[in-house]
């Protein structure tokens, strides 16, 4: 089935409110309130605000530090450009029924990637690998842009991809080429100091379940879709619910909204293996 979801275009005001969101300048928490209570109510920027709110979960033990310099992103600079122009000021309940989206989405993911790392979850992530020094693994890495970033935070990271896709722009150049299943599970004998990352992790094929099973660490990182549009992850699942049937051992810690492209729904889950 095919569907048609029209909704009135929101003005520059509200969709550079939707982006500052997710600033480095800004507190995320903090300007996702002002992004709700700034909104005039049954506007498209309430529901917006609204299904954002409703759906995170952060617990006020990660902190996000101020910076003292700019925070190098190119991939937000020109995500936030691209709201303005296509006139996206975030995802609603409704956009799961969204199937496609723009055009000039593909030009994005050879670039940059599939999903913009905000700096919120580029600091949530720092905590998690900072408090046992553990590396992360970037498993489909694809060109490397997450694995860029992270670096360029002080992360350790290992990338990690199979090759099949061709991308424009390598962001690294010591991507392990390999079968990402046989390392986490032979390679790395079950990574279990180790911290699993997934960034749009395939529908189909079995892959991201095979490799989520053959995990023995105790931080799993999920970046995507965060609605039942069956994008990443799972065709009829969310990742939440993936975890919570097949994972049982994994709590979910952390549900944070990410830069969304128009038409999409992102978002960064943590989920972590409860201490016995």
């Amino acid at each position: 089935m095919t569907y048609s979801l029209q909704i009135p275009a929101p003005s520059a005001t509200d969709i550079t409110a939707y982006t500052t969101i997710f600033s480095s300048k800004t507190s995320t928490s903090k300007a996702l309130q002002s992004f709700l209570s700034n909104a005039k109510k049954q506007s498209l920027r309430a529901d917006i605000g609204t299904y954002l709110r409703d759906k995170r979960l952060l617990p006020e033990s990660f902190v996000v530090p101020k910076l003292k310099a700019a925070h190098v992103n190119p991939s937000y600079d020109f995500w936030a450009w691209s709201c303005l122009n296509l006139e996206w000021a975030g995802p609603i309940s409704q956009s799961a029924k969204l199937r496609t989206s723009h055009h000039i989405l593909p030009i994005f993911m050879h670039h940059f990637g599939c999903v913009v790392p905000s700096f919120e979850a580029i600091s949530i992530i720092k905590q998690l690998s900072s408090t046992n020094a553990q590396n992360i693994i970037d498993m489909g890495s694809g060109n490397g842009y997450w694995s860029y970033i992270l670096r360029r935070a002080g992360m350790t990271v290992s990338a990690v991809d199979n090759g099949e896709s061709v991308y424009r722009t390598m962001w690294i150049g010591d991507t392990i080429l390999t079968d990402g299943i046989k390392y986490v599970k032979d390679t790395c004998k079950g990574a279990k100091d180790q911290i699993l990352l997934l960034v749009y992790p395939i529908v189909g094929s079995g892959f991201t379940d095979k490799v989520l099973k053959a995990y023995q660490g105790d931080t799993i990182i999920v970046v995507g879709t965060q609605n039942n549009n069956g994008y990443t992850g799972f065709k009829d699942m969310l990742i939440d619910d993936y975890v919570t049937a097949n994972l049982v051992e994994f709590q979910k810690t952390v549900q944070i909204a990410l830069p969304s492209f128009a038409g999409k729904d992102e978002a960064m889950f943590v989920f972590r293996k409860e201490k016995s």
